[in-house]
């Protein structure tokens, strides 16, 4: 299985509009970063999870070409800003699989009521084939098995998304017991960490860091990065062995 790091930045991506902080004006590609997201590869199947407003961007500079689904982990527009932009998909290959919690598919019905539209839909519109993903039940994309992960993104349920040895989990705050037990013996884990301060619905730097030691994969990504965490080469040189910091275009396999 590949995963391409799509992009790895926080809702308002870096460089931030405006700002002069030396992370927003460094030179180092790693330090800049779209909304977060990633593609999913393998055998002849082709996923991502969520699609914010740079989701077009993110498609032509992978050179995605085939999109089987998309695994939304919440509602906000950092991650489901880009759905309309799945029309070239839709176009060459039908309706487009989505996956979320049901709270989630009525709120994208309500912001692009066009593309749910059953009757006098507008022809330039894509479709879509809604999936209800339910804590505790999990559900099949190609010919794998997806565990959803029930977390907090402060008061928001969100949810995250195992497959094999590979778990993706973005704007956590807390987890249950329960659910970090899902998470047990894997290769991989990409988790949010957004700065090194407090945040009161993200993990910070050292929460994610506590984690990752609780979970204990082999390796760690972090990712949903803000430009307040500081230079990506300055974080790396202060992580363990086996924790990352993930930048935009970063792939591995598993």
């Amino acid at each position: 299985m590949k995963v391409w790091f799509l992009g790895t930045g926080t809702s308002q991506g870096i460089p931030v509009i405006g700002c002069t902080d030396a992370v927003c004006q460094s030179d180092d590609p790693k330090d800049k970063r779209l909304r977060v997201s990633a593609w999913i590869q393998w055998d002849d199947f082709s996923f991502v999870i969520d699609c914010g407003p740079d989701f077009r961007q993110q498609m032509l500079t992978c050179g995605c070409n085939k999109l089987d689904g998309i695994l939304f982990t919440h509602e906000h527009a950092d991650h489901t800003a880009g759905l309309d932009d799945i029309r070239p998909f839709f176009f060459r290959q039908g309706d487009i699989a989505i996956y979320a919690h049901s709270r989630v598919l009525s709120e994208l019905e309500k912001r692009f009521d066009y593309i749910f539209e059953k009757e006098n839909k507008y022809p330039g519109a894509p479709s879509v084939k809604e999936h209800i993903v339910i804590n505790n039940q999990p559900f099949v994309v190609g010919n794998k098995t997806v565990t959803p992960i029930n977390i907090m993104h402060g008061s928001l349920q969100v949810f995250g998304y195992r497959i094999d040895d590979f778990a993706y989990l973005t704007d956590v705050k807390t987890v249950e017991p329960d659910e970090k037990e899902k998470l047990k013996r894997l290769k991989v884990l990409v988790v949010n960490a957004l700065r090194e301060t407090q945040h009161p619905t993200h993990f910070n730097l050292e929460e994610a860091l506590q984690f990752i030691n609780e979970i204990k994969p082999e390796k760690a990504y972090l990712t949903h990065i803000s430009h307040l965490m500081g230079l990506h080469e300055e974080i790396q040189a202060k992580l363990p062995d086996n924790v990352f910091l993930a930048y935009d275009n970063l792939q591995i396999t598993i």
